[in-house]
């Protein structure tokens, strides 16, 4: 009991250190901060976290190229775009992630808010707050609609990670921690009011899997859709209302602190 309390106020003194406005510009999130509309924060917080493997530097400079190819109002322009718009995403490239892959995410997104205000609905039909993991059917369907437009590109399916391939879904989960917590921190939005804080799951890459393991709060030896479970559950026992604060202190502690 005494070593739990004492891990839990070593990640609280690590979550209170990074999950502060300071914490915004060197990551990801720092691109849909760049924006007040609903639609655009979830449009650049979407590809952001999509192109989020790698270096963090990378990711927001590539990031922001496509924000400017989108003339800085990416929900205007997946919306009201005319076919010559699209020419320059023809030479879009990040890491694997390439222009038809990208031609494909602004079709998903352009028939999508021509029939729904918010990104947030994608996310609502399989979650069921009642099930033992929450958030597994939420992420299926998601993909399933994400990928549900006439013609869809088998390479581009490898880019939204679905719990029924087993991913731990890292990008996903974290983008969902950027739009569903809410607190006064600063850093994530709580722009949804419909998923609660506390069935999101912890975004886990090899750093947050490394850093947990040393730990001892992760046993699986892979990191997969169970072991991202797991982890929630054991940061569950530290805080049940919003485990995924811990991710903070888990990732910075393996990026920033090299733990």
């Amino acid at each position: 009991m005494q070593a739990a309390k004492k891990l839990k106020d070593f990640l609280d003194t690590k979550v209170d250190m990074y999950n502060r406005e300071s914490f915004i510009k060197e990551d990801p999130v720092c691109i849909p901060h760049g924006f007040t509309l609903l639609q655009d924060r979830e449009i650049a917080g979407f590809f952001a976290a999509i192109f989020a493997w790698g270096n963090r530097t990378t990711i927001i400079k590539k990031s922001r190229e496509l924000m400017s190819m989108m003339d800085g109002s990416p929900y205007q322009f997946v919306t009201q775009h005319h076919p010559s718009d699209l020419k320059p995403l023809e030479n879009f490239k990040h890491r694997t992630f390439n222009a038809t892959d990208l031609l494909y995410f602004v079709e998903f997104f352009s028939q999508y808010y021509a029939a729904h205000d918010s990104l947030e609905e994608a996310f609502l039909a399989g979650y069921d707050p009642s099930a033992p993991a929450p958030m597994k059917e939420s992420l299926n369907g998601f993909y399933r609609q994400f990928f549900s437009l006439e013609y869809v590109p088998d390479r581009t399916r490898k880019h939204i990670a679905t719990p029924e391939k087993k991913s731990t879904c890292k990008r996903i989960n974290m983008f969902l921690r950027w739009m569903v917590r809410r607190d006064d921190k600063g850093v994530d939005f709580g722009l949804w009011s419909r998923i609660s804080p506390a069935d999101l799951v912890m975004p886990v890459d090899l750093h947050v899997a490394r850093v947990a393991k040393r730990l001892n709060l992760m046993d699986r030896p892979n990191a997969d859709w169970q072991s991202a479970l797991e982890l929630t559950e054991a940061m569950k026992r530290f805080d049940p209302a919003d485990p995924v604060k811990y991710d903070f202190a888990l990732f910075s502690l393996g990026v920033t602190e090299n733990f």
